[in-house]
């Protein structure tokens, strides 16, 4: 467990579509943006607070983009690769990182919203570099050395009542 001060400048990285489908998955429940990015903050000041789409349907999904954005997220958007065959492709991980690395100098704690291993080295490169990495994920579906690598997790089932809704069917 870490020490969170009033002072600490955070900034939050949503991998939306690993939390949309482990929500989906495990609960048949969509996320409460708004109630995670103020578990997320925790009354710290928030420097930036991003979340990572990826547009399957354009024009389809405004609705909910523009949920996330009211919510108190700049919203990244990438459209859904289609590849010869069939086969689609669309993260954010490269993206992700990245932002994490340009934003570490600027803020004393970068929270990750994500349970996907990749994330790993970024994690132990955001560590070495002085930040504090926070993953807050499902504890179920995310990586364990993800898990024991970050300087704490936070486990989104223990805050269903706050953080989750049910789908509508």
């Amino acid at each position: 467990m870490i020490v969170r001060n009033p002072n600490q400048r955070v900034a939050v990285l949503v991998d939306v579509q690993n939390l949309y489908y482990s929500a989906k998955n495990l609960y048949r429940a969509k996320v409460n943006f708004k109630n995670l990015l103020k578990l997320a903050v925790q009354d710290r000041p928030l420097t930036r607070g991003i979340a990572y789409v990826i547009n399957a349907e354009p024009g389809e999904q405004n609705e909910f983009f523009e949920a996330v954005n009211t919510a108190g997220f700049e919203i990244k958007e990438k459209a859904l690769q289609t590849f010869i065959g069939g086969a689609k492709k669309g993260d954010w991980d490269v993206g992700i990182a990245m932002d994490a690395v340009r934003l570490a100098p600027k803020v004393d704690s970068i929270v990750l919203v994500s349970g996907d291993g990749d994330f790993v080295p970024v994690v132990t490169f955001l560590q070495s570099a002085g930040c504090l990495v926070e993953v807050i994920a499902f504890k179920k579906t995310a990586n364990n050395t993800l898990m024991e690598t970050a300087d704490d997790f936070i486990d989104i089932s223990e805050y269903k009542r706050e953080l989750m809704f049910k789908q509508k069917k």
